[in-house]
């Protein structure tokens, strides 16, 4: 919907999500991939969850930022799919101005956050491996809460700037947003006012909160990776090698696709591989989290057994 103010100027109420337009075959299909994607993420991060609750021996730094990171995943994948869903089976997918701002905000929220928080992994594994006599003295409950705390803050305090950057413009050059969801690349280049100031916010809060935590988790493994080759004792090693192996996978996933999404110029954005790089961010990696980070783990899989075993 477009409304008409006085001065002949349209705003846009409403936005159509020109994503679905292009499938003209295999709606079917990608309804039940996508239904499929997010039970599994459901199930999956739920049953962390639990599991990091119930048992008393996985009350620990790296299972607590594990439970954060399930919680993180399934209100991340809720935001876009189950709407993702519907409109599939939608002639013209369309979302209020609301809905879009609410969209948006969270989306921002919880990427912002995710990145503080596979920090704060990196650095639970830093202390781990290289400063193993010191691990509970810098990795203490309070410290760990604290780290929790400012990435949540972080995530949500950069979308309260997001969203109110992206919704002063002005959006009656189109109503048509070319992605399956509510994202500011695709926002601002339908917005018919000066978009310098929010490019310039992406850009400068893009290095803030995604690239920071991203190198400083690279140097993080760089100090690991010297101290696993440095080990001299084989069947540590490869246990060390297999957990750290599984958190640089999800890493490399989740910050490669947010970065060429939020830190480029929006000149340059492109429908399809736009569209395919969110949905790898938005869908596939809270999907696969628990399945390498937590289902690989022999802990956790004894775990589940002993919480199946008692329940039945």
């Amino acid at each position: 919907m477009i409304s008409t103010c006085a001065e002949n100027q349209t705003f846009v109420m409403e936005f159509i999500l020109l994503g679905y337009m292009n499938i003209k075959q295999g709606k079917i299909f990608l309804f039940l991939l996508f239904l499929i994607m997010y039970i599994i993420c459901l199930v999956g991060n739920s049953l962390m969850i639990i599991v990091v609750v119930l048992n008393q021996t996985l009350h620990n730094p790296m299972y607590f930022f594990l439970g954060n990171l399930s919680l993180l995943d399934i209100c991340y994948i809720s935001v876009t799919v189950p709407k993702m869903l519907t409109d599939l089976w939608v002639e013209t997918p369309h979302i209020s101005l609301m809905g879009c701002a609410a969209q948006l905000y969270f989306l921002i929220a919880l990427v912002g956050t995710e990145g503080f928080l596979l920090a704060s992994m990196a650095l639970d594994r830093y202390f781990a491996i290289c400063c193993p006599l010191g691990y509970t003295r810098f990795m203490n409950k309070r410290i760990c809460l604290q780290l929790a705390g400012i990435s949540w803050v972080c995530g949500f305090l950069n979308a309260c700037l997001h969203t109110v950057f992206t919704f002063r413009l002005s959006f009656c050059r189109s109503n048509g947003i070319s992605h399956f969801f509510c994202d500011i690349p695709p926002l601002l280049s339908i917005s018919c006012s000066d978009t310098s100031v929010n490019e310039l916010a992406l850009h400068t809060l893009g290095v803030f909160i995604g690239l920071s935590p991203f190198f400083f988790t690279l140097v993080s493994y760089a100090f690991i990776l010297h101290a696993i080759l440095s080990n001299q004792n084989k069947r540590h090693l490869h246990k060390t090698i297999s957990t750290c192996a599984s958190h640089l996978t999800i890493v490399i996933l989740f910050y490669g696709s947010s970065i060429f999404t939020y830190i480029r110029p929006i000149s340059s954005y492109s429908l399809d591989k736009d569209q395919l790089v969110g949905i790898l961010y938005s869908i596939l990696t809270p999907t696969l989290n628990p399945i390498i980070y937590s289902l690989r783990n022999k802990e956790v899989k004894m775990s589940v057994r002993k919480l199946i075993c008692e329940k039945y």
